[in-house]
């Protein structure tokens, strides 16, 4: 059997499955409605057709979950069971319920067929279906099977092609190697002899090189002590002129500061005799002035020390500020 003949069955067993189911249901409304109205009040006669409908709608549901579970391999447990043995028991009593009142066993047999029926088919249905699930898994199993097979057999061949090509390349591979072993050894032979021949030649001109290179840096070494010892004279030279250099400096910034010491002591003499109760003379007076711009006092307080007037140190205050006649007033030879 083949994929398309379990199709084409299983087609089959769903198409007369729901036929039954549709004829069983038609059939129970027709049969359950009369007696449902029967035992319903009056007014609520319309109301009759619902039970046979809630009764069949459980049994489509039943009918239909089985297959879905079945197609899937699947099981629903024991509450599928009960849901289908309670809903076809229930379709039976009420077909069979009319009849059995009135104590019409034909009536009872007649009516009695259809839920039978549906009951039976149900669980026929749902053997069948769970068997060609079953013969579905199988025959893909072995179709799987068979397409393993097939690829192994066909990787094995390729395989087998494979190592024999393989095989091909690796002989021509070495008999080409040892063509090409053979000539590279014939050409390294004569790559060593001629490479005897220039190492020779190599050889003796480095000895003439080496000798000239030799010469070369005795002389080389010769002019370097010269210069190195002409450095280190024009060294020594520069270290001593540095250190005079140095030594003048420090005599210099000595003998300067010792001025600008001397000319603080002399403005500070100058500055401490206090107010000038009479005019100074003019000399004096200008060591006065010149001190107490040095020490930046103010021109009233010079004027004080000097007894001149206060326009007079504030001219001498503007020479002291600037040149004289283009030449810098020196306040430390400024004396009395």
């Amino acid at each position: 059997m083949n994929a398309v003949q379990i199709r084409s069955a299983e087609r089959a067993l769903s198409v007369g499955t729901w036929l039954i189911v549709a004829g069983a249901m038609l059939y129970s409304i027709l049969t359950v409605t009369p007696l449902a109205a029967a035992h319903t009040p009056e007014r609520w006669d319309w109301t009759a057709p619902i039970l046979p409908l809630v009764v069949d709608a459980a049994v489509v549901i039943v009918v239909r979950l089985d297959a879905v579970l079945a197609r899937l391999g699947g099981n629903g447990g024991r509450w599928p069971i009960v849901l289908r043995w309670m809903t076809g028991c229930m379709t039976l009593a009420l077909n069979v319920a009319d009849s059995a009142l009135q104590k019409d066993l034909v009536g009872v047999a007649v009516h009695a067929v259809a839920p039978l029926l549906l009951i039976v088919t149900a669980e026929t249905g749902l053997a069948y279906r769970r068997a060609i699930t079953a013969a579905v898994l199988a025959l893909e199993a072995k179709q799987q099977t068979d397409r393993d097979a097939r690829e192994r057999a066909a990787a094995e061949r390729r395989d087998e092609a494979a190592r024999r090509a393989r095989e091909e390349r690796e002989h021509t591979a070495a008999l080409a190697r040892e063509q090409r072993e053979h000539e590279a050894r014939m050409a390294r032979e004569q790559a060593d002899r001629e490479a005897a021949a220039r190492r020779e030649e190599r050889d003796r001109e480095q000895a003439r090189e080496r000798a000239e290179h030799e010469e070369r840096e005795r002389l080389e070494r010769e002019r370097e002590q010269i210069q190195r010892e002409r450095e280190r004279r024009e060294r020594e030279a520069a270290e001593r002129a540095e250190r005079e250099r140095a030594e003048r400096l420090e005599r210099e910034r000595r003998e300067q500061a010792e001025r600008e010491e001397r000319a603080a002591r002399e403005r500070a003499a100058l500055l401490s005799g206090g107010p000038a109760s009479d005019k100074l003379p003019e000399d004096d007076a200008r060591a006065i002035v010149a001190a107490a711009h040095a020490e930046g006092l103010s021109v009233r307080t010079a004027a004080e020390l000097c007894g001149w007037s206060v326009g007079w140190v504030s001219s001498r205050y503007a020479e002291l500020r600037g040149p004289v006649n283009g030449v810098p007033v020196d306040l430390a030879s400024t004396g009395r």
